[in-house]
């Protein structure tokens, strides 16, 4: 029986980018429906999504700015509601290959697998570095995922939410995002609860999403020997001290999350002094310790 498989796209003021999305999802065969969540955009995006002129396209305006965590969240559960059978999880900002999808659905039996997820500048370098399973290495370039796959894929790593598809079952075992990680490992953390319950995951090489580069993902630390994911935003970087903590006392324990502590106290005494973003990311640990995910709200 054929699969029913449906696009979700979140959007937050980015118009222009979501119209070329949606162009190309028209152009991609397989898709029964693409669920559009607008995140309470304010430049017009949600009227633009009213006259959309295409009958596949559904539109969701939320009330409020919920991050893309929220917007997954809401997205996933409609797309169960609407009967899907596998969810293609992705922001507005990439745009798959016309044969990304045809490439994924190739593979079976997997319950949460995605594309590489290239710059779309540097096709061959990706946006996202990709750790290799088993290994300390850390691949930068799609020839180093090819090199590393076995049968067409790379098992037991897939780089959520770029173009990744999740299966029906896998919802109903393990639910939705945590909308109330606003930003910042909601994507992380639905990984890791689907490792935990033993979820057959894996990236797909050939697969493509090419994507705005984000320039490189960790500033050099600790005399180069490891990298710490500074952002000039306070907002980024409170959800992300809160998140992280959250996420590594839970999926790999106290010493770990001790451990990103210690390399937070280094980075903004020894790499880049601040006393000021050592505050906020104390406020913000501190609050993934006590359960409080509201604390973001005074960084929107």
């Amino acid at each position: 029986m054929k699969q029913r498989v449906v696009a979700v796209v979140v959007t937050f003021n980015r118009r222009e980018l979501l119209e070329r999305l949606l162009i190309r999802l028209g152009e991609v065969e397989g898709l029964v429906e693409v669920l559009v969540v607008d995140n309470a955009s304010t430049d017009g995006t949600g009227t633009w999504l009213a006259s959309y002129d295409d009958p596949r396209v559904q539109a969701r305006t939320l009330p409020e700015n919920r991050g893309g965590a929220g917007g997954f969240h809401a997205g996933l559960a409609w797309a169960m509601e609407r009967g899907a059978d596998l969810a293609w999880l992705m922001d507005d900002d990439g745009l798959p290959d016309r044969d990304c999808l045809a490439l994924l659905l190739a593979e079976r039996d997997l319950d949460f697998w995605g594309p590489v997820v290239v710059d779309q500048d540097d096709p061959e370098r990706l946006v996202f570095p990709i750790r290799l399973p088993g290994s300390a290495s850390v691949a930068h370039r799609v020839s180093d995922v090819d090199r590393a796959a076995r049968g067409g894929r790379l098992d037991d790593i897939v780089i959520p939410f770029n173009g990744v598809l999740v299966t029906r079952e896998l919802v109903e075992r393990i639910g939705l995002p945590r909308e109330e990680f606003f930003i910042w490992g909601d994507d992380h953390e639905y990984r890791l609860r689907a490792e935990a319950a033993h979820a057959r995951i894996a990236t797909v090489p050939a697969a493509r999403v090419r994507h705005p580069s984000v320039g490189e993902l960790g500033t050099p630390m600790a005399f180069g020997r490891t990298t710490y994911n500074h952002s000039p935003s306070d907002l980024k970087h409170y959800c992300m001290a809160r998140n992280n903590l959250v996420n590594l006392r839970t999926y790999r324990g106290w010493p770990h999350a001790l451990a990103f502590v210690a390399k937070t106290l280094w980075f903004y005494t020894l790499t880049r002094p601040s006393a000021a973003r050592l505050r906020l990311s104390a406020r913000g640990m501190y609050a993934g310790l006590r359960g409080d995910f509201t604390g973001h709200r005074r960084y929107l």
